[in-house]
């Protein structure tokens, strides 16, 4: 699932090429006919990001609410696009650009006030930080409620919003926090470090288009494996101290520290 980078990335793209113009939407798959007939012809305003939602703002229109989930994508074309797949189930198109999107889990049009409850719903966003709740404070509070392990707190969306499985991994191994320490017990100046670091990653990730933890990677570098400390790296030593990388499952997903550098 795109994590909260990705998604940051999608919006202000989306804004650049479409706000402030008349967007064509159709739905050739279908399954958003209504809502595509409803946006068809209107004036985009602006496109906002928190966590792994989108959310497309219109004039004298409902917002679109797109989530992509695990399989949701999507793909701008600049000029003559080719024909949609069978799975596209929206198209917006302005100008010379047309974007397609395929798969998402969520795509539906919301009044403001199911917006608001969406976004009530979430924890403060490291990307828009010092903004409408967006703060360390509040993801402190919503830590010290908590008694699951912190390796599972922060893959809780409410939370914190916009951390997937490969930044979960990562910031809790720069901050040496190790994965089963309750939540709630996490001392104040880590939880500080990793909403900061939390921040300082997700930015990274939006200025370099993909994610890279290790202080210099080249953009060149296409292994995964090379560009972070932990994450599914269980078959080599820690970068740092070299003990055995450790590897489980949390909240239903794998998960990887080291033992020494993130001692419980």
């Amino acid at each position: 699932m795109p994590e909260g980078h990705t998604i940051r990335r999608y919006a202000d793209r989306h804004r650049a090429v479409l706000a402030g113009r008349q967007v064509a939407a159709s739905s050739p798959q279908g399954r958003f006919a209504a809502g595509a007939r409803r946006l068809d012809g209107r004036e985009l305003l602006d496109v906002e990001a928190h966590g792994k939602h989108l959310f497309y703002r219109w004039r004298r229109a409902e917002t679109l609410h797109i989530h992509l989930g695990l399989y949701g994508k999507f793909r701008l074309f600049r000029s003559d696009p080719p024909p949609p797949t069978p799975a596209t189930r929206l198209a917006l198109a302005a100008d010379e650009v047309t974007i397609y999107l395929a798969g998402p889990t969520v795509c539906e049009l919301i009044m403001p006030s199911q917006e608001d409850a969406i976004m009530a719903r979430l924890g403060p966003d490291p990307l828009k930080v010092d903004t409408d709740g967006n703060s360390p404070e509040a993801f402190a509070a919503n830590l010290a409620r908590r008694r699951i392990p912190i390796g599972a707190a922060i893959l809780d969306q409410s939370v914190i919003a916009g951390i997937g499985n490969i930044y979960r991994a990562e910031s809790l191994f720069l901050t040496s926090i190790h994965p089963e320490i309750p939540a709630n017990e996490v001392p104040a100046d880590k939880v500080a470090a990793l909403w900061d670091t939390s921040v300082e990653l997700l930015e990274r990730g939006v200025s370099e288009g993909r994610i890279a933890t290790l202080p210099r990677v080249p953009l060149g570098t296409t292994e995964e494996t090379d560009r972070l400390y932990v994450y599914k790296r269980e078959r080599f030593p820690c970068r740092v101290c070299g003990s055995p990388i450790s590897t489980g499952q949390m909240a239903g997903r794998g998960i990887w520290w080291c033992n020494t550098c993130q001692s419980a």
